[in-house]
């Protein structure tokens, strides 16, 4: 699994805990974006996907039980019985676990991105014939 972190992510316990439950339950395009200076509500945010319903369940499910047994941290869970879209919150680290249509759809990590590190591809078809010419 490649962890894509945003920014200086440190490595805490609950955070090491949290990218290596998510690594061991497969979960993909894993982003760890640091909120530190950006918002007061957590100190990191990781973005992942899974690709059903049944494993962003199973996911966030796997992962929250861990929490709570390693950490004693009862974290808030929304849509869990959907699945498409599982938030997280374990304190100083907010998960979202997405399908990847619907991540793809809500772009939750560009929303916490640095200015001018948003991808820069043009918008509609190339026509590469053109720019061949």
């Amino acid at each position: 699994m490649t962890v894509k972190i945003l920014k200086s992510a440190a490595d805490g316990a609950l955070l090491a805990r949290i990218l290596k439950s998510l690594e061991e339950d497969k979960a993909e395009d894993v982003v760890v974006i640091d909120l530190h200076g950006k918002s007061e509500m957590a100190d990191h945010m990781v973005v992942c996907s899974g690709r059903s319903t049944r494993q962003v369940a199973a996911i966030s499910e796997k992962l929250t039980d861990k929490i709570k047994s390693e950490f004693g941290i009862f974290s808030k869970v929304e849509g869990k019985s959907q699945g498409d879209w599982v938030l997280i919150d374990a304190g100083d680290v907010i998960v979202h676990v997405f399908r990847p249509e619907v991540r793809e759809f809500y772009q939750v990590e560009k929303m916490w991105m640095e200015p001018g590190a948003a991808q820069t591809n043009p918008p509609g078809p190339v026509d590469v014939a053109k720019q061949e010419g």
